[in-house]
């Protein structure tokens, strides 16, 4: 498989380029045996074990892809997959059943990965779980079944809110959008079927969202829709706006958005196929509420004072026009194979940058809620890196917290290593380049709700915990965490 060499994380869509990373050429290459096969259900398998193998494995979880193409190996991994072999770690991993939003086998291929590699290579003394992106939800999904095989799991920039909640934050984004921006014009927001329904409304939205940013009444408009999607307001440099720098925040949420528009909407087509219906909903929604949790709540507010506009109006619009409702079927679907319940089996180790558009930040608050309410929470460490885009992390990075999770598997406690000072100490220990762990509290997730199927407008306007239809008693499980805990990407501390 070394000879894909590919850039990039396949389609987790790297939206910003990760740091270079250290060459094969200054480590030595452990010689490595390839396996690999096909498993029952056409799910394609690939492994690589080196000659001194430890008896460890690490189970990658690849990101989203669109397709057709669908490859056990992930060129994207290559070279970290190198770095852990040097290690003496083997590495394996699967192409799932099927391209696209896979999660309705993606687990059980998984585990029937390993069961393929034991049976190929030797059952091994420890396998640590390891996913990207859409990847990283599943192996968070693989933390939470039981006698799975799997020791402990690392998820790196995962999409750990669930399936509901990423239908329902990008719903927010883009009926915002779309009732601000294209007031009176009838547009397709969910239940896509064809890439062709996707591409009307991604040509409608993109030119609305062209066109608002020339004026300071479009540019407000598009920093409340922004809040409502968990829009990062850092876009690139290493360093984000100040906290008070709210143009150039706005500027950083504009620059997001065209980049991920596309992505966001022409994916749900993949994943409104695989739940036979769209999962989102805003009926009931109460956007004013949504607002005053939101982190980006001061930009909006003083976005909006500055181009003369009434902000109370323009969300009233929102409330007013939010009518959408959930395919049940597809609801239930997506509540029992693309959310997490956070019962951990064992332990977990997230890793996430600071400003991701496709897996926002605030899901981790959300997935640290989900644990806590599960308590499960001695199990689970969160870490985050000082850098934008979605995956971006280095080789160092990956492979410090495959380590980390190794010696938490040996010690049977957490201690110390998933502080970003060990973190960043082990990582720039391997001579595989950079690391920029940083100490970080990402604000609240204001998007999760549970839909209640006799609620009309009026009612469900509280948070919930976004884990499926609810029981019909009103607004659902609110978590009542006030407003959040940071502002914009946050500042380390």
């Amino acid at each position: 498989m070394r000879k894909l060499t590919t850039l990039g994380i396949t389609l987790s869509l790297a939206l910003v380029a990760a740091p270079v990373t250290a060459t094969a050429a200054e480590t030595t290459a452990e010689p490595v045996t390839e396996l690999g096969g096909t498993l029952a259900n056409g799910a394609t398998w690939a492994a690589e074990v080196p000659a001194g193998w430890n008896g460890k494995l690490v189970l990658y979880s690849h990101g989203f892809r669109p397709g057709p193409d669908n490859p056990a190996w992930d060129p994207g991994f290559d070279s970290t997959a190198q770095a852990l072999t040097d290690r003496g770690f083997a590495v394996a991993a699967s192409s799932y059943a099927t391209a696209g939003w896979a999660l309705g086998t993606a687990v059980q291929d998984q585990l029937d990965t390993l069961a393929a590699f034991s049976a190929a290579a030797g059952e091994p003394a420890r396998t640590i779980a390891f996913g990207t992106s859409m990847g990283g939800l599943v192996s968070s999904l693989i933390a939470e079944t039981p006698d799975s095989g799997v020791d402990g799991a690392v998820s790196t920039c995962g999409l750990l809110g669930g399936g509901i909640n990423l239908n329902n934050y990008q719903l927010d984004g883009v009926h915002a959008l779309a009732e601000l921006l294209l007031p009176g014009q009838e547009l397709q927001l969910t239940g896509f079927r064809t890439a062709a329904e996707a591409g009307v409304t991604i040509t409608a939205l993109m030119q609305a969202v062209q066109q608002a940013q020339a004026t300071p009444e479009g540019r407000a408009r598009i920093a409340l829709a922004a809040a409502l999607m968990n829009t990062p307001t850092w876009f690139s440099g290493n360093t984000a706006p100040g906290s008070r720098d709210f143009a150039a925040q706005q500027e950083a949420q504009y620059n997001w958005l065209l980049q991920t528009i596309p992505f966001v909407v022409g994916s749900r087509v993949s994943i409104v196929t695989a739940a036979d219906g769209d999962s989102g909903w805003n009926q009931g929604v109460d956007y004013a509420a949504l607002l005053q949790q939101s982190a980006q709540r001061q930009q909006v507010d003083a976005l909006y004072r500055s181009a003369g506009l009434d902000l109370k109006r323009d969300v009233r619009t929102l409330t007013t026009t939010a009518d959408i409702t959930p395919d049940a079927e597809a609801l239930e679907w997506m509540d029992r194979t693309s959310t997490p319940q956070g019962n951990l089996q064992i332990p977990v180790l997230t890793m996430h940058t600071l400003a991701d558009i496709l897996a926002p930040v605030e899901y981790m608050e959300e997935y640290e809620e989900t644990v806590r309410e599960a308590r499960a929470t001695p199990l689970l460490r969160q870490s985050f890196v000082e850098r934008t885009g979605h995956c971006t992390f280095t080789d160092a990075e990956r492979v410090a917290a495959v380590l980390a999770m190794d010696e938490r598997l040996d010690t049977g406690r957490w201690a110390n290593l998933a502080e970003p000072k060990q973190l960043d100490r082990r990582a720039e220990s391997l001579g595989l380049g950079d690391a920029d762990f940083i100490k970080y509290q990402p604000a609240e997730f204001v998007n999760d709700r549970t839909w209640n199927q006799d609620q009309g407008p009026g009612n469900g306007h509280g948070p919930g915990n976004g884990h499926g239809p609810g029981k019909g008693e009103g607004p659902g499980r609110g978590h009542d965490h006030g407003p959040g805990h940071g502002h914009g990407p946050g500042k380390g501390r």
